[in-house]
């Protein structure tokens, strides 16, 4: 029986590193010694109280049946809480916060919930792909905005708005931006928010990276007006190093929140009420916690630069994030080349940037996801590899 995929997978292709993980793994079970420098899912443990948390809470025989669709009181409470102390936004926890199963999920959500055929989204070049895999999903139109370095990585709202918007009902926005780890400041935002009222197009902001070496975590919903016009997604996945947790959370105008609701409701069944307790404790955390796990990055970034040095790779000094961005030399063709080479050569993996957008082709991304002791061999591996090219064939 030939049954065939449903015509909305069409021109969606399996996530990227879904692929590469399996092609990783082979190299590794034919016995290469494979360092992966790519995905940034955090290799620290959460807060020992949030571990605590969750075994406590497990070990009570209540703990363990179906959970509210909304999540519980006390969680919605923290974030709340979390969102007035860390980004000075108020929000009532009744009803401007929705709990979600992972930030990720939360974008299609969003999407299911408000896009359809003869929508158009716009999208940032480069992204984060899963922005454009939902929209086709949805069955809505796809429109990039271009991000490039001679522009610091920020869209141009004012060519935006002198080009026909006409369909345009969502723009996805994400800063500090992933991959590039650009900061947007107060004055862009305001724009941000500008542009959007005046064209009547709802804002999703992503903004799970402010608190990785960024000294000033920003929420777009602490701008005048964001509310009438924003929901903003956020995460404990590299905050808190909860990814495999699933914890995040959706929040904004309240009308927006129930309508989710009614998609969201209809997918899950709750959150482990462990997890959720988990969660408050996470939330709870003192300024030390972002202090001492940004201690742990700086060192880490320190090896990436000299790391991404040896390659005659370029980065900018002000970017923030879970990632290192930078240029690839002119001895490359483009990110992929320079990614496929020295994964075959030195057996590291790092991230081509085309993965993100057309915008990224000239790029590479690299996690810091790494302890400096596996840094550091990574390091001496690709030193090692360059030391032995021609100096003819380096443009470094």
């Amino acid at each position: 029986m030939n049954v065939t995929p449903a015509s909305r997978l069409r021109h969606t292709g399996e996530y990227y590193f879904s692929q590469k993980l399996r092609e990783l793994a082979a190299m590794q079970q034919a016995g290469a010694s494979i360092i992966n420098l790519g995905i940034g899912s955090p290799d620290l443990p959460p807060h020992p109280s949030v571990t605590a948390a969750l075994t406590s809470s497990a070990a009570l025989p209540t703990a363990h049946g179906y959970q509210g669709y909304q999540g519980t009181p006390a969680l919605r409470g923290a974030i709340a809480e979390w969102y007035g102390a860390s980004y000075g936004v108020l929000l009532n926890p009744a009803t401007e916060v929705l709990p979600l199963l992972g930030s990720k999920e939360g974008i299609m959500h969003v999407g299911m919930t408000f896009l359809e055929a003869g929508d158009t989204v716009l999208i940032p070049n480069p992204g984060y792909p899963t922005y454009r895999a939902v929209a086709q999903l949805c069955g809505a139109t796809v429109r990039e905005y271009d991000l490039t370095a001679d522009a610091g990585w920020l869209p141009d709202l004012e060519a935006l708005a002198q080009s026909d918007l006409t369909g345009v009902k969502m723009m996805l926005v994400n800063y500090p931006h992933m991959p590039t780890g650009t900061r947007a400041d107060l004055p862009f935002l305001m724009r941000l928010v500008k542009f959007a009222r005046q064209h009547q197009i709802m804002l999703v902001h992503d903004n799970p990276y402010s608190f990785i070496l960024n000294d000033e975590p920003t929420s777009l919903l602490a701008v005048p007006g964001a509310r009438e016009v924003a929901l903003e997604l956020n995460s404990l996945s590299k905050s808190h190093n909860m990814a495999g947790w699933r914890v995040g959370m959706l929040v904004g105008r309240a009308d927006w929140l129930q309508e989710v609701l009614r998609f969201k409701s209809n997918m899950d069944s709750g959150m482990f009420l462990p997890v959720q307790q988990a969660a408050v404790a996470a939330l709870r955390l003192d300024d030390e916690w972002y202090a001492e796990l940004n201690a742990v990055y700086r060192r880490r970034r320190t090896l990436v630069l000299e790391l991404l040095q040896a390659l005659g790779c370029q980065t900018d000094p002000e970017q923030t994030g879970l990632f290192v961005w930078a240029a690839v030399p002119a001895s490359a063709a483009d990110g992929y080349a320079l990614s496929d080479e020295v994964l075959r050569e030195t057996h590291v993996f790092i991230t081509p940037g085309g993965i993100f957008g057309s915008n990224g082709n000239g790029y590479v991304r690299v996690s810091l996801c790494q302890s400096e002791e596996v840094l550091s061999q990574a390091l001496e591996r690709i030193a090692q590899w360059q030391q032995r090219q021609p100096a003819t064939a380096l443009s470094r």
